[in-house]
């Protein structure tokens, strides 16, 4: 049995974007198959695929590229914590934690976007009071097993608002359907890429203290 779980989607044509933004696809530039010596390929993509960490220029207009944010927010202590049967598009909010906060990086499992290669608008979210409890408790990143801290139609985006408030980080589009509550080390380390408003993630949960 591995030692970890994996918590990133499998990227591929066929995993679900945001409507209205750029899917993923392969464009093959060589390939064994037309009689060329290697295979060589290039990727087109929005940076919010699968499992990805958002950059504070995504939702404000003063923030920086995601090469400028501190890895310390996506590596060491973790705690996952269930928040399950809320009605469809419900944010969660300071009353649904029930179970105290153990760990500076929170991620929570709603299984309410159960498959990443089927677009729904009924995930959960989180609501900007949440945010700011978790700031106050000392949180610095924030996950959540959906494609965003926002409901899918919002506009005024209140936690991304909050993120920025704050300075808590985010990590949207995780898959946690088989991780069990408790305490874990995070690993989910965005590229470093100039300027640009997000990045993906390859997240895993180690066991707690893996890396001390």
């Amino acid at each position: 049995m591995d030692s970890y779980f994996d918590i990133s989607p499998l990227i591929s044509p066929r995993l679900a974007v945001f409507p209205g933004d750029q899917p993923f696809a392969i464009k093959n530039l060589m390939s064994f198959s037309a009689g060329q010596h290697l295979e060589l390929s290039s990727i087109l993509t929005t940076p919010h695929i699968g499992a990805h960490a958002d950059a504070t220029i995504h939702y404000h207009p003063d923030g920086e590229g995601i090469s400028a944010r501190p890895l310390k927010h996506y590596l060491g202590p973790c705690q996952v914590m269930h928040i399950q049967g809320l009605a469809p598009k419900a944010r969660i909010g300071p009353e649904h934690l029930l179970q105290p906060i153990k760990a500076p990086r929170l991620l929570f499992r709603t299984d309410s976007f159960l498959s990443p290669e089927i677009w729904t608008e009924d995930f959960n979210s989180l609501s900007a009071e949440l945010i700011e409890h978790l700031a106050e408790q000392g949180v610095c990143t924030v996950g959540i097993d959906t494609p965003s801290v926002d409901p899918a139609d919002s506009k005024d985006l209140p936690s991304h608002k909050a993120l920025w408030k704050t300075g808590v980080a985010v990590l949207e589009g995780l898959v946690l359907e088989q991780v069990p509550e408790g305490l874990y080390t995070l690993v989910a380390l965005p590229l470093n890429i100039e300027g640009l408003d997000a990045s993906p993630v390859r997240a895993i949960l180690l066991p707690k203290g893996a890396l001390s």
